[in-house]
């Protein structure tokens, strides 16, 4: 009772509207498609006509294409808008700033998996409406912010940043990890037998799982409702040392600092639902396009997020009952080309070649694949040096369907992938 009354004393002091969005949230968390898709037209009206009304960037377009938010009846009339990138975002940051005299605004800065530094201001709505939309997907576990919760996220945390970052963790009752030496970890499973949840990088999770598994602790050892996995892609072989460590699987959370939280994933059909009372996406041939309606103080419109995403049929029905659209995939990020003697080929295609492996010889594998050189790659696998034998003969196999002669593998086995100091990336190259 007193971590609730602390959070919500800070909440009404940081967050004022906090509460009352995620109650209505709570309510549109049953509404018939209809109704949701009524509210999410009349939203991105209201929406579009504020970055008309105080974005200089967006008023200035809209007026060029003679796009006028008031007189839209479908949100297929957003095809009228151009795409936005970050590079975008970067190059007009000061345009796209809304004019508006916000009482409360909040430095907000992002690099992401791209590693261009974005920075921008958020509002207290938007700020507000985005951990909503967080406390939404929590409670579907019957899991509340309050509660005492262990925290995997961050690389290099500065040492005098670090008493600060206790502080505000201790009135969050929260703990993590600044270390990811065998001592740490050891310390952290500790602290994490009296936590109700655990959230984080999901490569990070994996390794405290994997310690777990490793040093005999048992499952009944731990209670948590919930292991919140996010931006990283979630490997089948990571759902299966969590789930032999908490007996839980993981949740995916899918968003972006600028984007917003865009789907969460029910307990009943482990499917990730989009949140669309907060924002519209798009499939453009596979990848994920993504308005953020809560955004007024910088308008994310029509933006390039840099994901191939797998939605669900239209007509599709998830077994939790809720109406909102579904993900079925976070299928990886477009990133740089693979370049091969001849040709080029998507980042992606890696992620085919060990999914088919998977499927289709039931072994899941964790890998890295590097380039340095035209016509070469490198792919470290996790998995020790006893797979070799039988397993690569079967990547060689995928490998050569996708790239045939054009690139020379070298494959070799027993790495260690997690450098602990960024984010786990499946494709690393330094050739422009």
């Amino acid at each position: 009772m007193l971590r609730k009354l602390i959070y919500e004393a800070g909440a009404r002091m940081r967050n004022p509207s906090l509460m009352e969005q995620f109650d209505f949230l709570k309510r549109s968390d049953r509404w018939e498609r209809a109704q949701l898709d009524y509210y999410q037209l009349e939203k991105m009206k209201s929406f579009l006509e504020f970055a008309y009304l105080y974005s200089p960037f967006y008023r200035t377009m809209f007026k060029e294409i003679g796009f006028v938010p008031s007189q839209m009846t479908s949100l297929k009339e957003m095809k009228a808008l151009p795409i936005t990138d970050k590079s975008v975002l970067i190059q007009h940051n000061r345009e796209i700033q809304s004019i508006y005299p916000f009482d409360k605004l909040r430095r907000s800065e992002t690099s992401g998996s791209s590693g261009q530094p974005l920075l921008f201001y958020r509002d207290e709505e938007w700020d507000s409406g985005h951990r909503a939309a967080v406390m939404r997907g929590m409670s579907w576990y019957g899991v509340m912010p309050w509660e005492r919760n262990g925290y995997l996220w961050g690389y290099n945390v500065d040492k005098r940043k670090r008493f600060n970052t206790r502080i505000l963790d201790e009135l969050c009752n929260r703990f993590r990890m600044f270390s990811y030496a065998p001592v740490d970890i050891e310390r952290f499973c500790h602290r994490l037998k009296k936590a109700s949840y655990l959230s984080g990088y999901s490569s990070m999770i994996y390794e405290v799982a994997k310690y777990i598994n490793e040093h005999g602790v048992t499952m009944s050892d731990y209670h948590l409702k919930m292991i919140k996995a996010t931006s990283e892609k979630i490997y089948p072989n990571y759902r299966q040392e969590v789930w032999q460590a908490f007996g839980l699987d993981c949740t995916s959370e899918y968003g972006a600092a600028e984007a917003g939280i865009i789907a969460f994933e029910c307990p009943e059909g482990k499917n990730m639902h989009i949140c669309m009372e907060n924002v519209y996406v798009e499939d453009e041939e596979g990848e994920i396009i993504v308005t953020n309606m809560l955004s007024r103080s910088f308008p994310i419109i029509r933006y390039r997020l840099g994901d191939y995403v797998t939605f669900a049929d239209a007509g599709y029905e998830c077994p939790c009952g809720r109406q909102h659209p579904v993900i079925v995939d976070v299928c990886g990020r477009v990133g740089k080309n693979v370049i091969g003697k001849t040709g080029k080929y998507p980042s992606l295609t890696f992620y085919y070649v060990f999914k088919n492996v998977a499927l289709n010889d039931g072994c899941v594998l964790n890998y890295q694949a590097r380039q340095e050189e035209v016509g070469k790659v490198i792919i470290n696998i996790e998995q020790p040096l006893t797979y070799a034998e039988k397993m690569t003969p079967l990547v060689r196999r995928e490998l050569e369907k996708y790239f045939k002669d054009d690139i020379e593998f070298t494959i070799r086995w027993g790495v260690k992938l997690h450098t602990y100091k960024e984010k786990l990336k499946d494709f690393i190259t330094t050739i422009d």
